[in-house]
């Protein structure tokens, strides 16, 4: 009993260091400093699936995102990460869930980004010339790289100032159906049940030949 007990025990320790998960709580104040190490500290343990959660009606500001952003680019190619927005997601906080591997979005959920900079449709933008920067610049500057990251996936330019919904984001093949994943996962794990007992009969037999 003692035995089964531990070997269940070790079962759910290596679940856990297998899958993790980071809820982000999002607020219309303050800085996501914490938050960034905690998604620091839990990629460095190497998971095989990290699942980042978003929810709550505030957004990431730009300096944050961008370093959220910095470390996924730089995590283990053995961690896989999974976004599941929960809520709208607005601004910068996009750019977090768009760089899953697998996104997920509640059905009537919607991605915001107003345009900045060279995303500012029929307009010629120049930085004005000035001797240091406001810090309002400074994050006007971050948010235009979030726009530019975000184009990646998205044509910001032409999206920018609208809500995009979930038909966009399946057109542009952003979206996951966790049913289909399910059903698939759940087919090829019989197709490799079946491989493994059709080969399990073959060296049965293969051993039985010698004694006839």
């Amino acid at each position: 009993m003692k035995g089964y007990m531990k070997a269940k025990h070790t079962k759910r320790a290596k679940r856990t260091k297998r899958h993790s998960k980071l809820l982000l709580k999002l607020r219309s104040w303050g800085n996501y400093i914490d938050e960034a190490y905690q998604l620091e500290s839990l990629l460095a343990k190497k998971p095989a699936r990290l699942q980042i959660e978003f929810v709550g009606s505030g957004e990431i500001p730009a300096d944050s995102a961008l370093l959220m952003r910095s470390m996924l680019l730089k995590r283990s190619v053995k961690t896989r990460i999974v976004t599941k927005a929960r809520s709208s997601l607005q601004g910068a906080t996009a750019l977090i869930w768009l760089l899953g591997d697998q996104r997920l979005i509640r059905d009537d959920a919607r991605l915001h980004f107003r345009a900045a900079g060279p995303f500012v449709a029929n307009e010629v933008t120049s930085w004005k010339d000035r001797s240091f920067f406001h810090d309002d610049d400074m994050e006007e500057e971050d948010y235009v790289r979030v726009l530019h990251a975000i184009n990646e996936f998205l044509p910001v330019k032409e999206l920018a100032g609208r809500p995009v919904e979930l038909s966009v984001l399946k057109e542009f093949g952003l979206i996951d159906n966790e049913r289909v994943d399910g059903l698939l996962a759940a087919a090829f794990g019989r197709a490799k049940e079946r491989q493994e007992k059709s080969r399990t009969s073959k060296q049965k037999e293969l051993m039985k030949e010698p004694s006839q």
